[in-house]
């Protein structure tokens, strides 16, 4: 059976895709994650319900790892000090933040001015908690 030209293109354009693919994929196996310790930020007091959650996420984030993961207490303004702290760091992957409603939802909506931006200085990895919410009034 014959093949159609069309077929012929897919083919070659699949066939390019793929070596692009292998090619590329050598130097992401080659950098190394984490060969130093990682530091998690709570924009939240020590105490709270953000910072438990955090110490124990660093205790398991660190036995898989293999690297500590410290973390870090950055209080103040609504978590946006903490947040601002690490949208300024590198962005290496060695500074994270344990960022919430307040810090990225409710912030920009608040302050004119906030010295970061949630959508472009961070990078989402994973939703690690829910916490449900209610408003009662009278």
């Amino acid at each position: 059976m014959r093949s159609t030209g069309r077929n012929d293109r897919l083919s070659k354009w699949s066939s390019c895709l793929l070596l692009g693919v292998a090619v590329g994929s050598g130097q992401a196996v080659a950098q190394d994650y984490p060969v130093r310790p990682v530091k998690l930020v709570s924009p939240w007091a020590p105490g709270g319900a953000n910072d438990i959650f955090c110490r124990a996420l660093a205790q398991k984030l660190s036995e898989s790892l293999g690297q500590p993961v410290v973390v870090e207490n950055r209080p103040g303004a609504a978590g946006t000090i903490g947040s601002d702290f690490v949208a300024k760091a590198p962005a290496d992957g060695y500074t994270l933040v344990m960022g919430s409603s307040p810090t990225h939802s409710i912030a920009p909506g608040l302050y004119p001015r906030l010295p970061y931006d949630p959508m472009r200085d961070f990078t989402p990895i994973t939703l690690a908690a829910v916490v449900p919410n209610i408003l009662v009034v009278h």
